[in-house]
């Protein structure tokens, strides 16, 4: 799986392929998948990539701050969520 960095120009690996939709449209299909789906059906598929992801991260050096950093924003996520499920709770 490709990364979502874009290719230098003149690069041979440009988004210029018409057979591979642009980010958003397969950002869009997901969506509407994971409207269509039950959460059982999508979760699984979704913490697969997720769980790759955090392996191809492990992978890679990373620095003590960059770490603190990663964690932070993580934690940050996590509480925007549990905040957002509190508001949709009527909390």
């Amino acid at each position: 799986m490709s990364d979502s960095r874009t290719p230098e120009e003149g690069s041979s690996d440009a988004d210029d392929d018409l057979e591979r939709p642009p980010r958003y449209k397969q950002v869009i299909r997901w969506a509407e998948y994971i409207k269509e789906q039950p959460p059982e059906v999508w979760g699984p598929q979704q913490n697969a990539v997720v769980n790759g992801q955090i392996e191809s991260a492990q992978a890679v050096d990373v620095s003590v701050e960059e770490k603190r950093a990663i964690r932070e924003f993580a934690d940050d996520v996590l509480e925007a969520e549990r905040s957002d499920e509190g508001d949709a709770s009527g909390e």
